[in-house]
């Protein structure tokens, strides 16, 4: 048994459900309203799969949109495929979900932001079967001017680093 709970990993796993639950529900439904997403990817991550000209063009990171057009949206447990249009191209792509770097749906102030922080030798527990990571989420807690819930407002950031020793 580890010395200690891994929070980073098991926050990054939740995070990661929550991307999977929502594309599957627009593969089965369509994005509702103004809903939109950007997604940012590792493009050098070994399972991600996309056209030799955009690992090209986009070789460490890439962002997509995924919006008016898009087509064969496949949700797995590890990851998604979808087609997108490049300058009339439509190209297919899939994208393992702990590739993704960040979620944001600008059209409700969503945002997902993952992130790996670098330790030494010495910090890592000869016990844990992974590193620990860090992420960010942005959270939002709508408030009026009288502290009452109202719409939306802007992004509070959380670092995962806060909670740590």
């Amino acid at each position: 048994m580890a010395k200690t709970i891994d929070y980073g990993n098991l926050m990054h796993e939740a995070m990661r459900g929550l991307i999977r639950k929502v594309l599957a529900a627009v593969a089965q439904e369509g994005l509702p309203g103004d809903h939109h997403f950007f997604i940012t990817f590792d493009t050098m991550h070994p399972d991600v799969e996309l056209a030799d000209w955009l690992s090209d063009r986009y070789p460490e990171e890439m962002t997509i949109v995924i919006q008016h057009w898009f087509d064969n949206l496949e949700v797995s447990a590890d990851g998604f495929a979808i087609t997108l249009n490049f300058g009339d191209s439509p190209e297919p792509l899939y994208i393992p979900y702990d590739a993704i770097r960040t979620f944001v749906d600008p059209s409700v102030e969503f945002g997902l932001r993952f992130e790996t922080q670098e330790y030494d030798a010495e910090e890592i527990d000869e016990d844990e079967e992974e590193l620990p990571q860090d992420a960010e989420v942005k959270a939002f807690a709508p408030k009026d001017e009288d502290d009452k819930p109202a719409g939306p407002k802007e992004a509070e950031i959380v670092s995962l680093d806060k909670f740590r020793k």
